[in-house]
């Protein structure tokens, strides 16, 4: 007689072998979203990066994005600010604008003044939670982790903890674009600001990378 018992359970581990392969596929498939129209109110929240700090406001990267995409960027950089007091901001920032998408920008300050890693990680996770509350198009820039050495040999990497945070969610990392700015002399006007083109490559790779999520034509 067949071994009823041993073919289902071959069955089985094919049919797990099939849904793992399958969500292995999915996680390789980039996010793709709904184009943001022309007219699009996109919220910024950041520091002095954000800011522009190091160049003039008119050269801080939400304006080249603006420039670029034609979005109403709305540039929401304080210099010196922390993931606590960007969060605190966050919805007065949201009630006001009622941004088509947001865009989270923040963490360097909480780096350089040795916040708990942990701390920093809840602030961000409650501002994604309450940014996707807002609206499905978010997008978060993983900032470098703070590094004197690396800075020196401009090999900056981003702080593991963005890829972290994206796990699981639908939302566009923008990662590596900060650290490949910061990591380049000629494209900082300080150790922890871009000058005029650092701002602009940030800028038009950030652009890019919304553009492959989707979020505009290129």
């Amino acid at each position: 007689m067949p071994d009823f018992s041993l073919h289902l359970h071959l069955r089985l581990l094919l049919l797990a072998v099939l849904v793992f392969s399958l969500m292995g596929c999915s996680r390789d498939e980039p996010l793709l979203f709904a184009p943001l129209p022309s007219s699009a109110v996109v919220l910024v929240v950041g520091d002095s990066l954000v800011a522009g700090t190091g160049a003039s406001r008119d050269d801080a990267w939400p304006e080249v994005l603006a420039r670029s995409t034609g979005w109403d960027v709305i540039n929401a950089g304080v210099p010196g600010d922390t993931t606590a007091g960007a969060r605190a901001r966050l919805s007065g920032l949201v009630s006001d604008y009622r941004p088509d998408a947001v865009i989270i920008a923040i963490g360097g300050n909480d780096f350089l003044r040795n916040v708990p890693d942990t701390e920093t990680r809840a602030n961000l996770e409650a501002m994604i939670r309450d940014s996707l509350a807002a609206t499905p198009h978010v997008a978060l820039v993983a900032i470098p982790s703070v590094s004197v050495g690396r800075a020196v040999m401009g090999r900056l990497s981003d702080h593991e903890m963005y890829g972290e945070l994206v796990r699981g969610q639908r939302i566009v990392l923008l990662s590596a674009i900060v650290s490949e700015v910061l990591s380049r002399t000629e494209l900082r006007a300080d150790r922890i600001h871009a000058n005029r083109e650092g701002y602009a490559l940030i800028g038009a790779r950030v652009a890019d990378a919304l553009a492959g999520a989707g979020w505009h034509a290129p």
